[in-house]
Parts: structure tokens; C-alpha cells; sequence
């Protein structure tokens, strides 16, 4: 799910002239995605929960790792119960035989009780004793869990520190799904893209809720979360929620050393904006920016046609962040970042195993 917002193009002419020097016409999908497997990627943000041959086989023929995140969402039958779900990624994750690292969760919607902190360190920890590497907090936290006064529940409530402390006592992270992108606060625009989203989920869309906090507090209140916790680090996923302008990204790193982002489902945002700035932003903080998709494999999805919807990604944001090649994007030509080698290792790979320690099985 992503949204847009308008940037002036290149005209005609200067486009075609781009297309006659940039454009590569040997890279079809298999030489991109040999590029993809020789950088041993990692993907830093997926949702499996399907164990099975063709699966592992995918993630082996493109040397590929993943982190498999669970959720707690209870507005959704298979993430309501969150002993089940991670159970089911912990299959996925012995079946892959080392491809595979969770990501693990826990409610937050006891958040009220007198235990609460407690029995949550304990789950936790339990699934740290499993191998997960990072612990997921959800956009529910800020945009639907309120206490029994009425007032939202914020990723800075007090009563989630003891949960956060014991996170960075254990060398783990926080994957941090905070907000939404701007357009779900937004009128329907039907030029973007994640209009059909928030059309056939009225659930997720905040302009139908003006009950809810607004972006700006959400983010605010994550901000305070990461001054209040230096020794804790997070990953905002989907680019931190800030997907509109990588100028603010960069003024969070700036501000918090122990914050980076992925770009999970905003990769259509960074190709909106200036190439020449957002090429510019990669290099410079080449350290704090891990590359992700939110590709899904579902209990009942068929594999075959969900591995080919994962290939023709993995292909496209190669051909984005490593060619400059002038890929068409709903109509218009972008030109790719042709981003240096080293960098494309840290996105891909080396920022991955930093900001998660024991990703590839080594505390």
C-alpha cells in the first residue's frame, strides 16, 4: 500500500533523449535479478507464513534471507492471536534452513492491565531464546487502541518502557510501523496509487476517522519514544512514515543515531522525487537505510503466483537502485539512482546485519 505526490517531469524530448543514453536494453528480468543474488540480499521486511519446497527453493536460488514479521492486529482473524502467528513463522523459519530470521510481536492491547509489561517481557524473551532478532510495534499503537478513558495509545506511553528497556538489554530492535503514509489523513485522490487501498479497506483509511490522532502527533510521539530510549535501536518501516520527503528523513538522522528506516512499500515515493536529491540522500546515509518490500506469502496464497509477484519486485527495485536505466512508472520515466556498488551492499546486505545482530546466526 502506497500513496503519491506530484513532482514536475521531464518533458518529451528530454525524456527520449534520457532513453536513447540511459536505457540498457540486455537488462530483462533474469540479468536483474542475477545482480539482485550476487549481493547476497536481505530482505528486511516481509509477511510468511507458508512453509513449502517452492518457497525455500525461491530462496535459495537468489541467495535471498528475509526477516518474516509478525503483527498483532486484532481487527484481522490470523494476526488476533499472537501465539499462533508467530508459531507458524517459527516453521517457516526451521524449514528454510537459514533463510529465514522472525520478527516477533506482542499485544499491546492488554496494555491496561497490571502484568501487562511483565507478561510481555516474558513472551519475549522466550522468542528471543527462539532466534527472533527484532520485536514489531504496529500502527494500531496511535491509530486505533484506546484506554478505557478514551484516549489513544501512543508509542511513548510509560508503559511500554520496561518492554523497550529489556529489548535493548537482549541486542534486539524494535521494527517500528508507526502512522501511515500523508494520503490516509487525505481526501480520495484517485490519480494516487493506494487510492483502491484505503477504498477496499475504509477500516485503515484516518480521513473516514477524524476521531483519530493525526499524523503529526503519531510521529511525535514515536520521536519521543526514540530520545527517550538512545540505547534502543528501531527500524521505522515504510521509510519511517516520512515518505514524502527524504529531506526529513534525514533530519531524523540527524537527530537520533539509534534510528534508520526501510523502504518497505515507499519505494514509488523515492522514485516521485528528485532523482539527483534522493541519490544524494542514499549516499549520505548510506548506514540507516535497509532495504524491504512487505511482500506476503498467505496460508492460502497459491506460491507459484505469489513468487512471481516477489521476482518481478526484486527485479524492479534492482533495476531502480542499481542501473540507470529510465524505468516507466504509471506512465512517466524515472531514471534509476545507479547507486556505487558499496552502497548497494549496505542497502541490500551489510545495513541488514548491523541493525539486526544475528541475522545470519552469529550473536
Amino acid at each position: 500500500m502506497i500513496a503519491v505526490t506530484l513532482f514536475t517531469w521531464m518533458g518529451l524530448s528530454q525524456s527520449l533523449t534520457a532513453r536513447q543514453k540511459f536505457v540498457k536494453p540486455d537488462n530483462t528480468q533474469e540479468m536483474l535479478l542475477l545482480g539482485f543474488a550476487k549481493i547476497d540480499p536481505i530482505d528486511s521486511h516481509t509477511h510468511v507464513y507458508q512453509e513449502n519446497h517452492e518457497f525455500n527453493a525461491f530462496l535459495s536460488r537468489f541467495n535471498l534471507h528475509i526477516i518474516d514479521i509478525a503483527v498483532s492486529d486484532d481487527r484481522y482473524p490470523f494476526t488476533r492471536q499472537v501465539k499462533p502467528e508467530i508459531n507458524n513463522i517459527l516453521g517457516v523459519v526451521k524449514g528454510s534452513k537459514g533463510n529465514v530470521s522472525l520478527c516477533t510481536t506482542f499485544s499491546p492491547y492488554p496494555f491496561e492491565s497490571s502484568d501487562f509489561s511483565r507478561q510481555a517481557i516474558q513472551r519475549l524473551n522466550g522468542n528471543f531464546a527462539d532466534g527472533a532478532v527484532a520485536v514489531k510495534i504496529y500502527k494500531t499503537i496511535g491509530m486505533e487502541i484506546k484506554s478505557k478513558s478514551g484516549k489513544y495509545l501512543m508509542p511513548d506511553d510509560p508503559v511500554f518502557e520496561p518492554i523497550y528497556r529489556d529489548i535493548a538489554a537482549h541486542n534486539r530492535t524494535i521494527i517500528a510501523h508507526i502512522a501511515e503514509p500523508t494520503s490516509c489523513w487525505e481526501p480520495p485522490n484517485p490519480a494516487s496509487p493506494d487510492y483502491r487501498y484505503y477504498h477496499d479497506n475504509p477500516r485503515e483509511y484516518a480521513y473516514l476517522h477524524p476521531e483519530w490522532p493525526s499524523k503529526a502527533a503519531i510521529l511525535a510521539a514515536r520521536d519521543h519514544m526514540l530520545a527517550e530510549n538512545p540505547k534502543l535501536r528501531v527500524v521505522g518501516a515504510h521509510l519511517g512514515s516520512m515518505e514524502l520527503d527524504v529531506n526529513d528523513i534525514a533530519k531524523h538522522f540527524d537527530r537520533y543515531p539509534n534510528f534508520a528506516v526501510d523502504t518497505a512499500a515507499r519505494v514509488p515515493y523515492l522514485k516521485l522525487q528528485p532523482r539527483e536529491k534522493v541519490r544524494a540522500f542514499m549516499i549520505k546515509y548510506q548506514d540507516r537505510i535497509l532495504y524491504g518490500t512487505d511482500l506476503e506469502l498467505n496460508p492460502q496464497d497459491d506460491t507459484a503466483k505469489a513468487m512471481n509477484h516477489w521476482r518481478n519486485t526484486y527485479a524492479q527495485d534492482w533495476e531502480y537502485f542499481a542501473t540507470d536505466d529510465i524505468i516507466q512508472y504509471k506512465g512517466r520515466d524515472i531514471r534509476g539512482l545507479d547507486l556505487p556498488q558499496s552502497v548497494l551492499h549496505k542497502l541490500y546486505h551489510g545495513n541488514a546485519v548491523r541493525w539486526f545482530p544475528g541475522i545470519l546466526g552469529s550473536h
